[in-house]
């Protein structure tokens, strides 16, 4: 093996250490409500989350991958030291936020990262801004979403087991949280792991390993087991915020916050948008949390949460382009 494919390896490798941290620091958004309804124990809780979130490597397809790798950032100036500097700048973030416990969305980073590298290398014409619209916009609806359909399930769950005993609702919806969890870790793992996909295939493609932008089969099999293995060992300090600090569930209220974020996620990844599942399901908790009463949701907690997403890309975005020119200034 070569110099130039050991560096491309190495890259590689780096982007699979960032899907991997990606699911590590996301593995509370599949489980923090089922661990803080207390149907699963935390071990119990990852490996269902993690299960589900390499099957869905079968399930949904590359469309989200498509829209990362070749429809925001024009690929005729992408290459290795642009695709390495985005990922260094992303799992800055990621740490960092992990460390602080805050549930900041690793695809934003990942976006804003591989922005700021692009741009520290050519400039804002780097920036292709029709794949950009979508995936800023959702940046505000996806939370919402998840909130208003969370809110609305909430309701008619409530509407519809009115008559059931406290001690029968609970035991039934405690079974059914097991398959909401299932699909939104579903979800997670199928629009998550795509943008590691699309890093990849990109880099594939800059480097002329590839003569046109299609997933190659390695590249979905390996990113999904990559999400999947850094949601087995989960980071705690954000299920503790997730599942405990915004508002306090119950098990019909876990049940209707993952079923608001798998509706959410599974509807996004088909239309190829790269959406936050942090946000998400975010969203839905404080929709579960609104029903009782607005101050059943800690907005304090939820509004450090939220400028954590505001700075989430352009944090990432600087730390990207400082990292592409120490790159480039070390290859001389």
């Amino acid at each position: 093996m070569g110099t130039t494919e050991l560096a491309l390896a190495g890259i590689i490798l780096v982007a699979l250490t960032f899907d991997f941290l990606n699911g590590f620091h996301d593995a509370a958004n599949s489980i923090a409500t089922v661990v803080s309804t207390r149907v699963l124990t935390p071990q119990q809780a990852v490996v269902w989350a993690a299960f589900f979130n390499f099957v869905a490597a079968f399930v949904l397809g590359t469309h989200v991958a498509k829209t990362i790798g070749k429809g925001m950032i024009n690929l005729d100036i992408v290459s290795p030291d642009v695709i390495l500097a985005g990922l260094l700048g992303a799992i800055f973030w990621n740490l960092v936020t992990w460390y602080y416990g805050l549930p900041v969305s690793s695809s934003h980073a990942l976006i804003g990262g591989y922005a700021g590298a692009a741009v520290a290398k050519a400039g804002f014409g780097a920036l292709l801004l029709s794949g950009w619209t979508k995936t800023l916009l959702f940046i505000v609806l996806a939370p919402i979403i998840g909130a208003v359909v969370a809110f609305i399930l909430s309701i008619a769950v409530t509407w519809i087991f009115r008559r059931y005993a406290p001690s029968r609702l609970d035991r039934l919806f405690r079974r059914l949280q097991l398959l909401s969890a299932a699909a939104y870790s579903l979800g997670h793992g199928g629009n998550d792991a795509q943008k590691t996909m699309g890093i990849i295939t990109g880099l594939l493609v800059a480097s002329g390993r590839l003569t046109e932008f299609a997933v190659p089969l390695w590249v979905i099999l390996l990113s999904h087991a990559a999400i999947a293995f850094g949601t087995l060992f989960g980071g705690w300090r954000i299920v503790k915020t997730m599942g405990t600090k915004i508002t306090k569930l119950q098990p019909f209220g876990g049940f209707c916050a993952e079923t608001a974020g798998a509706i959410t996620l599974v509807g996004a990844t088909i239309a190829g948008i790269p959406v936050s599942t942090t946000h998400t399901i975010t969203g839905a908790i404080i929709g579960v949390g609104s029903t009782r009463r607005l101050s059943a949701v800690k907005w304090g907690v939820a509004g450090r949460i939220v400028w954590a997403w505001v700075l989430t890309i352009p944090i990432a975005a600087v730390v990207a382009a400082f990292a592409y020119q120490l790159i480039r200034t070390f290859r001389g």
